[in-house]
């Protein structure tokens, strides 16, 4: 099935993205995964490439690029390259902290983050999920108490990607000075630059995705300027609840890059491996399990596609949002899963695509809100 997403321009693109994959990044990704961090460098190379902040207007140094087929072909090719943990650093900085400077910021906000984030010299995180609250954003800590002109934040954040390498990061902190579970206007969002007070705890050690380094962050009455706050007091909640279907349609379409990457990946090795005198793709179980997951690919991209035209049109609401990353990223663990017995041991090996990308596909169901959640927000629309 011939997809109908991608013009001319996005192919383009996508020569540009695949380019850059093979020389910045496929030489050294090994390194990086051992590593446990990707280099500054790879951020400002991405930046000169021009891969960063394409929705950044013209006047704060970006491109203007705010069809989101560009972010798609992007993230296609990291699957591709399988460089997925490259591919999630750049989401959070672009799909996660960008859409809130662009929609919220005032215009010197605006002039002070976005060039940096557009050349890679300022990379951010998103730091939002403590120990005591991940999926349920009404139970954060973190506070923020007005000093001056200043605000001071005090809190502890936990698996924050980018926290670690990244300068910054999107900070959901209380405001309204309540405890217990927090009520719709009772947070924050601000822009935290590194300084006095913003520690980095140990890195964290994932199962995946290792290249992309993932940290505590402990903050100690850090003195945030007031023009740091993003949008208005009291409107974090909401803020980010108007922000998530982008962070949501993002994984659905990281998951639709690796569900159509490993079932290629596995075509071909299938068709190399022999046993019994056989290729594995000779066997009818192989064929008919392929079969299963190639209708699956291309129901997912469709499906995928769909939600990436709602978004382009503004139509894209939370729920639908919801949905596309429920299926996608259930379909990634699935497909992976079963991509990975088609290996036979091989699979198991992690030089094997096939295996990194299992490791990685298991992130994604819990990754931007748990499926759970997920399916709350779709049951919920349905009650009515």
């Amino acid at each position: 099935m011939k997809r109908q997403l991608f013009e001319e321009d996005h192919e383009m693109f996508r020569e540009m993205a695949a380019e850059f994959n093979a020389r910045a990044v496929a030489p050294h990704y090994g390194q990086w995964d051992q590593d446990h961090m990707m280099p500054r460098s790879l951020w400002t190379a991405a930046g000169e490439q021009g891969l960063l902040g394409l929705a950044v207007p013209e006047e704060f140094g970006g491109l203007g690029m705010d069809d989101y087929r560009f972010r798609a072909v992007l993230d296609e090719e990291f699957a591709k390259s399988n460089h997925l943990a490259v591919g999630l650093a750049f989401h959070l900085h672009d799909d996660m902290v960008l859409p809130h400077l662009l929609a919220y910021g005032s215009d010197d906000l605006k002039a002070r983050w976005l060039p940096g984030m557009v050349s890679g010299e300022t990379v951010t995180s998103v730091a939002w999920t403590e120990p005591g609250a991940g999926s349920d954003l009404r139970g954060i800590r973190t506070k923020a108490v007005r000093d001056g002109d200043d605000w001071l934040i005090t809190g502890q954040k936990t698996f924050i990607g980018n926290g670690i390498s990244g300068d910054a990061s999107l900070v959901l902190a209380r405001t309204d000075g309540s405890t217990g579970r927090g009520g719709r206007d009772s947070f924050s969002l601000f822009m935290v630059r590194k300084s006095e007070g913003y520690n980095t705890g140990n890195q964290l050690d994932k199962m995946g995705l290792k290249a992309s380094d993932t940290a505590e962050l402990f903050f100690d009455n850090v003195r945030v300027p007031h023009a740091d706050l993003v949008g208005e007091e009291g409107k974090g909640l909401q803020y980010a609840a108007e922000q998530l279907p982008q962070g949501r349609l993002a994984i659905a379409v990281a998951s639709s890059a690796v569900v159509r990457a490993v079932y290629e990946a596995t075509v071909t090795y299938t068709k190399d491996r022999n046993a019994f005198g056989e290729r594995i793709i000779d066997f009818q179980n192989s064929r008919f399990e392929l079969a299963d997951i190639l209708t699956e690919v291309e129901v997912t991209e469709t499906y995928v596609d769909q939600a990436i035209r709602a978004f382009n049109a503004g139509e894209l609401d939370a729920a639908s949002a919801a949905r596309a990353k429920l299926w996608a990223s259930e379909r990634a663990k699935s497909v992976t899963d079963r991509c990975l017995q088609l290996h036979g041991g091989y699979g198991y090996i992690l030089e094997y695509p096939v295996a990194q990308a299992f490791l990685a596909a298991r992130l994604l169901t819990i990754f931007g809100g748990t499926n759970e959640i997920m399916r709350d927000v779709v049951g919920r629309t349905i009650a009515g």
